[in-house]
């Protein structure tokens, strides 16, 4: 697993999000304390402690002030009761954001610049607000590692392509891209586990994002080649397909009965294993196993159907009279 890296609030501000992803966040207020970290993916209404009850204040969250929260700062302010902004301040509080464009009583804004707490300050509402951050700091948070593969999109399915060095990853994601489906990334790709059961893939670096090394040809940008319907920039990894040289020693499934999973960051996702050698046309067996698996998703299992069929071709009376002649069924 790799190390969590140092998430701040400046970080927060300068998350390049767009449209329905976007937090719309500006800093009003303690800047000097731009800095402090980010260390838990969890919000805090403090709505309790600035009425005076502390205990168990969740301080290393980040607070969200909605109408309520502000409105109780606003009558503290009204009645002079500075003691309890002070106690909020005594926290280490890693910042609080104000919704719906509020901003704090003058109180709140000296507490803040003294203490050095970053006050921030959206024009979204609370609760559309809480939602976005909830589902940002939980990609930003969630476990993650790279490996060294090729993440294309297949009819819809995230499909991670894994071998060995030169066994041809890259030219085969990029027969798929050639036959309209979609890269993600190429050469390294960063898994994150979100919620716990499911596995989003990206490209590890973004400003080497969509391109290919292929060899004998170099580098090339599939953007510029296939335009932006050949891309994508995350995807959920959903089948695994691992490349190898083809092994005449080794038994291949022929039938599809056995199972496999690969497992990564504690998430099993199914994989397949596919033989290379001249001749097979490895694109195309990538494009069905992708619609199998989704057929698999929808309750159908070929194989499992065709050896329910065997059984009872076995158990009729049709394939008893194959083994017995007349006179041993008579």
């Amino acid at each position: 697993m790799a190390a969590q890296k140092t998430f701040t609030v400046l970080d927060l501000i300068d998350i390049d999000l767009k449209e329905h992803n976007s937090l719309n966040l500006r800093c009003i207020g303690g800047r000097k304390g731009l800095g402090r970290e980010i260390t838990v993916p969890n919000l805090n209404r403090p709505g309790l402690a600035i009425m005076g009850f502390y205990d168990s204040f969740a301080h290393q969250r980040i607070q969200i002030f909605g109408r309520g929260e502000t409105a109780a700062v606003k009558k503290l302010a009204g009645e002079n009761s500075l003691d309890t902004l002070e106690r909020l301040f005594s926290y280490e509080i890693p910042c609080c954001i104000f919704t719906h464009r509020l901003s704090p009583e003058t109180d709140f804004f000296s507490e803040a610049e003294k203490t050095g707490c970053p006050l921030l300050q959206t024009d979204l509402e609370t609760s559309e607000f809480v939602t976005r951050l909830t589902r940002i700091l939980a990609n930003i948070f969630a476990d993650q590692k790279s490996i060294h593969g090729v993440l294309v999109e297949v009819y819809g399915l995230g499909v991670l392509i894994l071998g060995d060095s030169g066994v041809g990853k890259s030219e085969t994601a990029l027969e798929l891209i050639e036959r309209g489906h979609r890269l993600v990334a190429d050469d390294v790709v960063r898994i994150h586990c979100v919620n716990g059961n499911v596995l989003m893939g990206e490209g590890a670096n973004k400003i080497i994002g969509h391109h290919m090394e292929i060899r004998g040809l170099g580098i090339i940008n599939v953007t510029h080649l296939f335009g932006v319907r050949a891309i994508r920039d995350r995807k959920q990894i959903q089948l695994v397909v691992r490349l190898e040289e083809w092994d005449s020693a080794k038994n291949y499934d022929r039938l599809g009965s056995e199972e496999q999973y690969m497992e990564f960051l504690g998430v099993n996702i199914p994989k397949l294993e596919i033989p290379v050698k001249p001749g097979r046309n490895i694109p195309i067996i990538i494009e069905v196993a992708a619609m199998n698996e989704r057929l698999k998703k929808m309750g159908y299992n070929s194989s499992r159907e065709f050896n329910q069929n065997i059984l009872k071709w076995i158990e009729s009376d049709q394939a008893r009279s194959v083994y017995y002649g007349p006179e041993d069924v008579s």
